[in-house]
C-alpha cells in the first residue's frame, strides 16, 4: 500500500524496507529505508544515478531551519555520501509517497 504524506515523515516512524518516492522541483528520488539514519537512494545523475547507501541527515526549510530525520514537502532533503564529499541538498520536495516495508 502506498500513502501520500502531505506533512512529511520521520525516518524513525518507518519500517525497514519502506520506500519513499520523492518528487522535487527538478528530480525524482527513490529512497529505501535501511534503519537508523541510513537509506539507499537513487535519482540524481551525478550523486546517485544508481542506488547507493547514504546517511539521510534530514531536511532544511527556506528559513534555514534544519529538521533531523525528516522528509517533508516544502523542504530540501539533505543526505551525506560515505566519502569525503560535502552533503548533497536537493531542490524543494514537492510530493512524497511511502510504500510500507516488511
Amino acid at each position: 500500500m502506498t500513502i501520500e504524506l502531505r506533512e512529511g515523515v520521520q525516518l524513525t516512524e518507518l519500517a525497514r524496507g519502506s520506500v519513499i518516492d520523492i518528487d522535487t522541483k527538478s528530480r525524482h528520488y527513490s529512497v529505501e529505508y535501511l534503519g537508523g539514519d541510513q537509506v539507499r537512494i537513487s535519482g540524481h545523475p551525478r550523486w546517485c544515478p544508481t542506488p547507493i547507501v547514504v546517511r539521510l541527515e534530514g531536511s532544511v526549510g527556506n528559513s534555514g531551519a534544519f529538521e533531523p530525520g525528516l522528509v517533508a514537502p516544502g523542504m530540501r532533503l539533505v543526505f551525506q555520501r560515505f566519502d569525503d564529499r560535502p552533503p548533497v541538498t536537493t531542490s524543494e520536495v514537492k510530493d512524497l509517497h511511502v510504500s510500507a516495508g516488511g
